[in-house]
């Protein structure tokens, strides 16, 4: 792993001219979407999960503005854009910082593994200009953390003079500022060793106008950073470490007023295991007592593990606090393939006892399952997916092809054997077969995993989540508006839904180097024909899932004597 100070090469930035008595200096914050199969990005009018690593970022540069880290003469203007629901005015950053004597840096944050080409393809446009460019994220961090050498795409950033950060920016931030206005910026700035502390620090934040692109228009803040646990498919605890680190109640009181203000009441916490965050408890109580205060329903959705509700008051709390959506890591029920994961956290005994916790207190559960571990063949993955919908009373089920992603144990140990490994870093993205399987061919992988999302959206199973969900007295309609984002957006935009959105949106030059620009006489129809396509097969469907629904509504409704007709499977009986 290259130090710090390795290579002297700095980032040069164009002449300065001459300003006026007060200079800025541009910040302009970037968070890159992916290409999808065509090579268009992934954009859409509005996206449906901000990035805590851009309000991270936009509130330290904020906290840095208010300093004046830079000097009193020096006024620093913070930009942030998220290319999921944004249009990236490339020219117009790289005119607005030229008009500024060159003063200026664009910062590439959160750069997950599929989005590395998409970054590196912005950061390139940015240095051409001259224009100085920061890119961090899990893949540079990851990549650093787990591999022994520099690789190839990162090393192609740093000869191109694009500046690498790995780690954590708390406590950090402010250096880079200052070595960017004195054009001065090292090739590399690492600080994986040296994990900042949470107290204290910065809590993120989204300017309102950005937090408007998405639906609903939501907050997004970590608790806490790092998860004890050993999934040898993570990349979060090589890069944030396995150590608890936690904000204070105060802090988050803090971040939810001060958005309050602007309309904010939904809110993501996206730390990879609330339930390990070793302050859960006093950070539940404060927002209770805030929403009591206040009589503001905040709203929060949460990550957890299978062990969550064997903590003392857990389940409950949360849903005192306001958690109304809780994702969990099933990962698999064969338990060889959870074994193979080191995933030993995961007891299947305890699945339903856990799902049922969070079913009384009318929480919308979210599971992942990953499909790819060694024992999974396409028959036993039917019978799986079978075995949950009838004994597992979960809501919403999310498919994703066990990926090898760069910071990960399992990238570590195929890159280590000398393992196929796809280069295309776009493929990264959890719905693309990326190495090779002992049991499947990379076609029955991938195909198993389109089928999987087919299986459990069955019309006949989603009549069932919504019978339980009234069963438990929670509006079946919920279910049917979250089933219709989640399998439409696979089934209809070909996207998977942690990058969906609503209205997909193509913007025609925005294609990958490589791929021909179409002409516009030519795009344009065929555009417009895809569109009315794809959403009046949407459509269709969901009219076929809304008459499911009113039956629902239907046979759940109380009869004269107020009684409800009482509905109970396998799943939720005892």
């Amino acid at each position: 792993m290259p130090p710090r100070s390795a290579a002297p090469a700095l980032q040069t930035v164009p002449p300065v001219r001459r300003l006026r008595a007060r200079q800025r200096f541009h910040v302009e914050l970037i968070k890159p979407s992916h290409y999808d199969d065509d090579g268009y990005v992934i954009q859409w009018v509005k996206a449906w999960i901000p990035s805590n690593s851009l309000a991270s970022l936009y509130g330290l540069a904020l906290a840095a503005r208010d300093a004046r880290v830079l000097g009193p003469d020096l006024d620093i203007e913070v930009r942030a854009y998220d290319e999921t629901n944004t249009v990236i005015p490339v020219q117009r950053i790289i005119r607005r910082i030229h008009r500024a004597g060159g003063r200026g840096l664009v910062g590439l944050v959160g750069v997950q593994s599929n989005q590395y080409p998409r970054a590196l393809d912005l950061a390139r446009a940015f240095r051409t200009a001259g224009v100085p460019v920061a890119l961090g994220g899990f893949h540079v961090s990851g990549s650093l953390a787990m591999l022994p050498e520099l690789q190839p795409e990162l090393a192609a950033a740093m000869a191109a003079g694009i500046t690498l950060f790995a780690g954590e920016a708390e406590g950090r931030f402010d250096e880079l500022l200052r070595d960017a206005a004195a054009g001065r910026m090292a090739p590399l700035y690492n600080y994986l060793d040296d994990l900042p502390d949470m107290q204290g620090q910065t809590v993120p934040s989204l300017p309102p106008a950005l937090a408007r692109r998405y639906a609903p228009m939501p907050g997004t803040f970590d608790a806490g950073r790092g998860c004890p646990f050993l999934c040898s498919f993570c990349t979060i605890i090589n890069v944030q470490g396995r150590k608890s680190r936690y904000r204070d109640p105060d802090a988050i009181e803090q971040l939810l007023r001060a958005n309050l203000a602007h309309g904010i009441r939904h809110y993501f916490i996206t730390d990879d295991n609330f339930a390990r965050n070793r302050n859960w408890e006093p950070i539940f109580n404060r927002i209770a007592a805030l929403r009591a205060e206040l009589g503001v329903k905040f709203n929060f959705t949460i990550q957890v593990d299978t062990l969550c509700h064997t903590l003392p008051g857990f389940v409950e709390k949360a849903r005192r606090a306001g958690v109304s959506r809780v994702f969990i890591g099933l990962e698999s029920i064969n338990p060889a393939n959870l074994a193979a994961a080191n995933k030993k956290q995961n007891k299947i005994a305890n699945y339903r006892e856990m799902l049922l916790a969070w079913q009384r207190q009318r929480v919308t559960t979210y599971c992942g399952y990953i499909i790819g571990f060694p024992d999974d063949t396409p028959a036993q993955i039917r019978a799986d997916i079978a075995t949950i919908q009838r004994e597992l009373p979960l809501d919403i089920l999310e498919f994703f092809c066990l990926t090898p992603l760069p910071g990960s144990a399992d990238h570590q140990a195929l890159y280590q054997a000398g393992a196929p490994l796809d280069p295309d870093l776009n493929r990264y993205d959890l719905e693309h077969v990326c190495t090779t399987h002992p049991q499947m061919s990379a076609t029955q992988w991938q195909a198993i995993y389109r089928e999987a999302w087919d299986l459990y959206y069955a019309p006949a199973h989603l009549e069932t989540l919504m019978r339980r969900a009234a069963c438990f007295g929670r509006n079946p309609k919920r279910i049917m508006e979250i089933a219709l984002e989640f399998y439409g957006c696979f089934r209809f935009e070909g996207v998977h839904p942690l990058q969906g959105g609503f209205i997909r949106r193509k913007v025609r030059t925005q294609r990958r180097p490589g791929l021909p620009i179409v002409p516009w006489l030519q795009f344009y129809p065929r555009r417009i024909t895809s569109f009315i396509g794809t959403y009046a097969r949407l459509l269709s469907y969901a009219f076929g899932v809304w008459r499911r629904y009113r039956r629902v509504r239907r046979a759940t409704r109380p009869g004269p004597d107020g009684q409800r007709v009482a509905y109970v499977d396998a799943a939720i009986s005892g």
